[in-house]
C-alpha cells in the first residue's frame, strides 16, 4: 500500500510497526505479571480443557480439538500450573493484535493499522480473556488470518499465498470453535451486496481456500462421527431451542452486554455507522468490515431474542469492527473519543489486573465475593484427598471417586492430578451430557465401594441406585472472602445399574 505525504509526516509503516512491538509487548508484559499473581482457581472450563489435553484426539464432546492442542504445547514446555495452563492466552491474543495491524494498514494505513491494534488489545472483553483460557482465544487469531486473506485476496487478484491463508485460517478457527462458521456466511453477505466483487465466486482462489478449510476440518467430523456426533448434539442443546421462543428481556440483556464486552465508547460508534450505512451508505474497506461484523451481532441477538445467548457469542464480530470504528473516527478526526475509548479500556484493565490479584480478599455489599466461582476448588480438592486418606487410614479405601457434575468432576480431575484413586463421573441419563460422562463414566462392573463428592442439595437420583448409601460428612467449604460451597461425601456400594 502506497504510503501518502500526509501519513508519512507522522510515520512510515516500519516506524509503527516498532512502535506497536513496543506497545504489545508492554502490555503483554503486564498481563504475564497479572497471571502469575493471579489468585483464582481454574475456571471449570479451563480445568475441564486441561483434562482434554491430556488426551490427545481431533475432538472433545462440547468442543473441537484445538483449545486442547494449545494446552498440551503449553504445558508441555512450562509445567501444570495455572500460570501455564492459561499462558496460551496473552500470547495469543498478542498475535491476534498484530494481525488486525496488518489488515488496518492494508485497508486504511499504518497509523490506523496501529490504533486498531492497540484499541483491540486493550477492549474490556479482551482484558477479561487474556487472563482466562478459552476457545475464543485462538477463535479470535484464526478469525483475524482470515480477514486478513480475504482482503488480501480481493486486493492482489495475481497472487494465490492470500488463498492458502485464508483456507488455514478457516481450517484453524473450525477446530477452535464452529462460530468459524460464521466467516463463510459474512463472506456470501458481503459478496451478495456488493456487486463489484461478485468475481469473487468464479475465483478458483476462493475455493480452494474454502476446500483447505474444509479439510482441516474433516478429522473433527469424522471423530464425531465415531462419537454419536457428541459435539454436533451439545452445540445444538447448547441453542436451548425448547419451550416458549420469545425472550425479549434476554435480546436486549445481550445487546447492553455487548457495551461492556466491545466498550461503550466503541460499540456506540459501530452503532452509528450502521446506522449511517442504512441511510447513505459507507466506503468500500468499511462495508467489508461491517459485513464481517453486523451479521453476527444480528444472529446472536436474535438467538438471544429465541433462547439465551452469552455475551461472547459475538466476539468475531468485534475484529472488524475495531478497525472499521477506528478508521472512521481516524477519518473524521474524531480524537476525543477514541482517547476516551483508550482511558476507559485501561481502567478495565487495571481493575481486573488489581482484581486477580486480590482475588479471596474482596467482598461486595450485597454481592459477595466476585470471584467466587474460580475459588475454592482447591479446598474441595484438599478436604477429598482427606476424606480418601482417612478411609485408607481405617483400612477401608475407595476405588473411586464420583461426582454429581461436570464442574467438580473438572475441578478434581486437576486438582487432585496427583492422586491414584480415579475420579469418575456419574452417568444420569440415556446419553452422555458432558465429556466425562461419555469417556469415563461410572457404571456397572466399576470398582467399589465409591466416594460420592455432592454438591447437590438432593443426591437421591444417585444414592437410590446403591444397595448401601451412608453419608459421612456435610462440610461448608471457603470459596473467597464471604462466600461458602456446601459439600457432601457419600460411601456407595452395591450398584444397581443405570
Amino acid at each position: 500500500m502506497t504510503i501518502t505525504a500526509a501519513e508519512a509526516s507522522v510515520g512510515t509503516r516500519e516506524q509503527w510497526t516498532r512502535w506497536l512491538w513496543l506497545a504489545l509487548g508492554a502490555l503483554l508484559l503486564i498481563r504475564l505479571v497479572a497471571l502469575a499473581f493471579n489468585r483464582t482457581d481454574l475456571f471449570f472450563d479451563e480445568a475441564q480443557y486441561w483434562t482434554w489435553s491430556l488426551e490427545p484426539a481431533f475432538g472433545y464432546y462440547s468442543k473441537p480439538p484445538l483449545i486442547a492442542w494449545a494446552i498440551a504445547l503449553s504445558t508441555s514446555v512450562c509445567g501444570t500450573s495455572e500460570f501455564c495452563i492459561r499462558l496460551p492466552s496473552p500470547l495469543i491474543h498478542t498475535a491476534t493484535a498484530a494481525t488486525i495491524f496488518a489488515l488496518g494498514a492494508r485497508l486504511y494505513s499504518p497509523r490506523t493499522g496501529f490504533l486498531a491494534a492497540l484499541a483491540f488489545a486493550t477492549l474490556p472483553g479482551i482484558s477479561l480473556s487474556a487472563g482466562i483460557i478459552s476457545t475464543d482465544v485462538p477463535l479470535l487469531l484464526a478469525w483475524a488470518l482470515a480477514l486478513a486473506g480475504f482482503a488480501a485476496l480481493i486486493d492482489d487478484r495475481a497472487a494465490w499465498w492470500p488463498a492458502l491463508l485464508l483456507g488455514f485460517a478457516l481450517g484453524l478457527g473450525l477446530n477452535a470453535k464452529y462460530a468459524m462458521a460464521y466467516f463463510v456466511l459474512c463472506a456470501g453477505i458481503y459478496i451478495a451486496i456488493t456487486p463489484e466483487r461478485r468475481w469473487l465466486l468464479a475465483d478458483r482462489r476462493l475455493w480452494l481456500a474454502l476446500g483447505l478449510g474444509a479439510l482441516l476440518i474433516a478429522p473433527n467430523l469424522l471423530w464425531n462421527a465415531s462419537n454419536q456426533f457428541a459435539t454436533f448434539s451439545h452445540t445444538a442443546d447448547n441453542a436451548k431451542w425448547t419451550g416458549a421462543l420469545f425472550h425479549p428481556r434476554k435480546a436486549l440483556e445481550f445487546f447492553a452486554a455487548q457495551f461492556g464486552v466491545f466498550g461503550p465508547v466503541l460499540f456506540g460508534v459501530l452503532l452509528v455507522i450502521a446506522t449511517r450505512w442504512w441511510r447513505k451508505g459507507i466506503p468500500e474497506p468499511d462495508r467489508m468490515l461491517l459485513a464481517f461484523c453486523l451479521p453476527i451481532v444480528a444472529i446472536v441477538t436474535t438467538q438471544a431474542f429465541l433462547s439465551r445467548a452469552h455475551a461472547n457469542w459475538a466476539a468475531p464480530a468485534y475484529l472488524s469492527a475495531t478497525v472499521l470504528v477506528v478508521a472512521t473516527l481516524e477519518r473524521e478526526a474524531s480524537q476525543r473519543w477514541l482517547r476516551a475509548s483508550f482511558w476507559i479500556s485501561g481502567a478495565v484493565l487495571a481493575v481486573i489486573v488489581l482484581g486477580v490479584a486480590f482475588a479471596g480478599r474482596i467482598g461486595l455489599p450485597g454481592v459477595g465475593d466476585p470471584f467466587a466461582r474460580t475459588l475454592g476448588w482447591k479446598e474441595m480438592a484438599a478436604a477429598t484427598r482427606g476424606q480418601l486418606e482417612t478411609a485408607r487410614t481405617k483400612g477401608q479405601p475407595f476405588a473411586a471417586v464420583i461426582t454429581d457434575e461436570r464442574a467438580l468432576t473438572a475441578e478434581l480431575l486437576y486438582y487432585m492430578r496427583d492422586e491414584r484413586t480415579p475420579v469418575l463421573a456419574w452417568l444420569g441419563g440415556t446419553r452422555p451430557q458432558d465429556h466425562y460422562e461419555l469417556k469415563r463414566p461410572f457404571r456397572a462392573g466399576s470398582p467399589e465401594p465409591v466416594l460420592l463428592v455432592a454438591l447437590r442439595a438432593d443426591s437421591t437420583a444417585i444414592l437410590s441406585r446403591f444397595s448401601t448409601a451412608e453419608q459421612i460428612t456435610r462440610e461448608d467449604l471457603p470459596a473467597g472472602a464471604s462466600t461458602r460451597r456446601r459439600v457432601t461425601y457419600y460411601r456407595l456400594s452395591g450398584f444397581k445399574g443405570n
